[in-house]
């Protein structure tokens, strides 16, 4: 709504000043609207992301959270990553999709920049596909023939083998946020979580580069994002 009345305010003003069609503009009078800021998060320290990935590692889809924060991948991204852009020797994966949810239904598409990439990966986050690749074998053991999943299917899946929606792992992040600050057995933590939303895994990725010394650019390839530099550069003149 207050776009709306931004792009009213706008016309009529221009149809005053500019063509003079009225003699004065009726949405100057219209109380403008009370724009409502969406929910924001707050971007961790490296100290309350090891202290949520602790309380994640109990879950079956804490890979998932671990990927989200040491490559900086975006939700989307990461529900439409396959076993077979996965090279765990090579220690790297490849990002050539993304997922979203239209209607109700799973649609596949490109990523946010139209282009693949592929993002390296470290020790640690290899040890946590591989036990992530095993856990998944042997949910399908568990399914039998209920299995659902294909051979190289998807990384992150249910326990049928079924791709996730993105919602499931938008709300698991509040639950397990909400689990590490109120235990179920024992005493709270003094250093309770504050608020974060998935995608603030990400932008704390991109804080947390620079602080090793690695170069813009190569940051903003890793994020799939143009740089400032291609950002100029693609701007009719």
């Amino acid at each position: 709504m207050t776009h709306l009345h931004a792009v009213l305010r706008k016309a009529f003003r221009d149809a005053v000043i500019v063509d003079e069609l009225i003699s004065s503009n009726p949405v100057e009078r219209a109380k403008r609207p009370r724009a409502q800021a969406p929910e924001s998060g707050t971007v961790w320290t490296v100290a309350q992301l090891r202290a949520f990935l602790n309380t994640a590692r109990q879950h079956r889809l804490f890979a998932f959270f671990h990927i989200a924060a040491y490559t900086g991948a975006r939700r989307g991204e990461l529900l439409n990553l396959q076993w077979s852009a996965v090279d765990l020797d090579g220690k790297k994966i490849t990002i050539t999709g993304s997922t979203a949810v239209i209607g109700g239904e799973r649609v596949t598409g490109t990523t946010k920049s139209g282009r693949t990439r592929v993002v390296s990966i470290d020790d640690a986050t290899v040890a946590v596909l591989r036990q992530h690749k095993a856990d998944q074998a042997a949910d399908q053991l568990r399914a039998g023939d209920s299995w659902r999943g294909t051979k190289d299917g998807h990384v992150f899946t249910t326990g049928w083998g079924e791709p996730i929606y993105s919602d499931t792992v938008t709300s698991l992040m509040t639950v397990l946020i909400r689990a590490h600050n109120r235990p179920e057995q024992g005493p709270r933590p003094k250093n309770q979580l504050p608020h974060a939303r998935l995608h603030d895994l990400r932008y704390l990725h991109a804080t947390t580069l620079p602080l090793s010394g690695v170069p813009v650019h190569v940051i903003a390839a890793r994020l799939g994002t143009p740089t400032p530099q291609s950002r100029f550069a693609c701007t009719p003149t």
